[in-house]
């Protein structure tokens, strides 16, 4: 079931402020950031909240280890030498990213959420698929998100 980010955006931050003070604690580098329709005001979403923690790329394999300890490993089968994927324990669903910074995966995080944010015709869009993916295949939906999200990656702004 859909939601929209405004409706879970306190619960949202309250997830990313608790991750970032954990994070910290624990002496895990990098910087934090809040991605995901979660992340994006008037979005939809499946009601998760996803996080990125980008971090240099020579303590990437540092970052991951130090997460790795507390943190449950999901989709090992997408893991690769610039991203590891993790779940994080919160009263919604949550994910946590790690990706070396200026990596493709850091990139197409960063670049897809900022854009979605900032250009209204791409945020209808996607809300578009959101729906659509409602009604579609599960490998289906996968495949159209991942070529909506390929597209905002490498095609320039207002394109």
């Amino acid at each position: 079931m859909l939601e929209r980010a405004d409706d879970l955006y306190d619960e949202a931050v309250a997830i990313v402020s608790a991750e970032r003070a954990a994070l910290h604690a624990r002496g895990v580098p990098g910087e934090l950031v809040w991605t995901g329709g979660s992340s994006v005001p008037g979005a939809l979403t499946r009601g998760d909240v996803d996080l990125h923690l980008r971090v240099a790329p020579a303590l990437f394999t540092t970052a991951v280890e130090l997460v790795r300890r507390d943190h449950a490993v999901v989709h090992p089968e997408i893991w690769c030498a610039t991203l590891a994927t993790f779940a994080v324990e919160a009263p919604v669903p949550a994910g946590l990213a790690v990706t070396p910074i200026g990596s493709e995966h850091d990139l197409r995080f960063t670049r897809t959420w900022d854009r979605l944010r900032t250009e209204p015709s791409l945020l209808a869009e996607y809300n578009d698929l959101k729906l659509a993916g409602e009604s579609l295949d599960p490998h289906e939906y996968e495949a159209r998100k991942s070529a909506f999200f390929t597209r905002l990656a490498t095609a320039p702004r207002g394109s």
